[in-house]
């Protein structure tokens, strides 16, 4: 039994495979970002599945693409963790960006892939190797046009009162706005990006009024400006697109793309078919 795994700060997607490619059983945990989390937390976020604690001991290979695995101290340290818990099995970490070339790139094709989720990634693929420009330094220095930065944007417009008061009114009456339960959050509890991210819903829903389009584009045009512009041949290949944010905001996308001569290719919200189909062939 295989078992396949893409995971963001927010959620897992988790799915088992047997030799053929047949799905066995697929389940949901919240993120792995071992960058954010301590090996009791991730232990804690296996055991919350069923599927998992029931087949651990039936699983021969993890393969696991995930946030905050671009270094090779924080993909050993989850790979520590998930061979002591999956005892039998092979265990292979990758980071995050794989899963998204795997899932839109063709076979041998070259194109810039992105992420544009919780958090927020930009590689280049050759048609054979990936290639980062940028070294990401996380939720708090970088991370433009993903779902933590708009929940950043969206609490210091509310607390700076610079968001209209319709929308304020909205805001507070959606969320919990108090600020001891904001700090708490941010400054207490894990996950502090994730918890940014839950604010992203509003401003994608809300994204047709002025203020949230200020704030989507400046955010999308920061992405292409710090990440698509470190590439010469940005003009030249096809920019594919994962996760959430992107998915919900591929409209607007489109239109910053165009400015910049750069042709959308695909979007996809969660890459996990495409690593099912990836494995199965490989």
């Amino acid at each position: 039994m295989k078992l396949l795994v893409d995971s963001g700060s927010t959620k897992a997607d988790w799915v088992a495979i047997d030799e053929s490619g047949s799905v066995l059983f697929d389940t949901h945990t919240l993120g792995l970002n071992p960058e954010i989390l301590e090996e009791s937390e991730i232990i804690h976020r296996l055991n919350s599945s069923e599927s998992i604690v029931k087949h651990k001991a039936e699983v021969t290979h993890v393969f696991f693409y995930g946030a905050g695995c671009g270094t090779d101290r924080m993909k050993n340290f989850l790979k520590s963790v998930f061979a002591t818990y999956f005892s039998k099995a092979a265990v292979e970490v990758y980071e995050d960006t794989y899963a998204a070339v795997y899932a839109t790139a063709e076979k041998g094709e070259k194109a810039i892939v992105s992420i544009l989720g919780t958090g927020s990634n930009c590689s280049y693929f050759d048609g054979n190797v990936l290639h980062q420009k940028v070294q990401s330094l996380g939720y708090i220095v970088m991370d433009d046009c993903s779902g933590n930065r708009f929940g950043r944007h969206l609490l210091r417009g509310y607390y700076f009162n610079k968001m209209p008061l319709a929308l304020a009114t909205e805001f507070e009456q959606t969320y919990n706005v108090d600020a001891d339960v904001i700090k708490q959050n941010l400054y207490k509890e894990a996950n502090p990006n994730a918890y940014l991210a839950s604010f992203a819903g509003f401003l994608i829903q809300h994204k047709d009024t002025d203020y949230c389009q200020k704030i989507i584009f400046e955010e999308i045009e920061s992405f292409v400006e710090n990440n698509f512009l470190q590439f010469e041949n940005y003009k030249e290949v096809p920019a594919h697109f994962i996760g959430s944010i992107a998915y919900y905001l591929q409209n607007e996308i489109q239109t910053v793309l165009n400015r910049y001569g750069v042709t959308l290719g695909k979007v996809i919200q969660r890459p996990i078919d495409g690593l099912i189909a990836y494995h199965t062939t490989k």
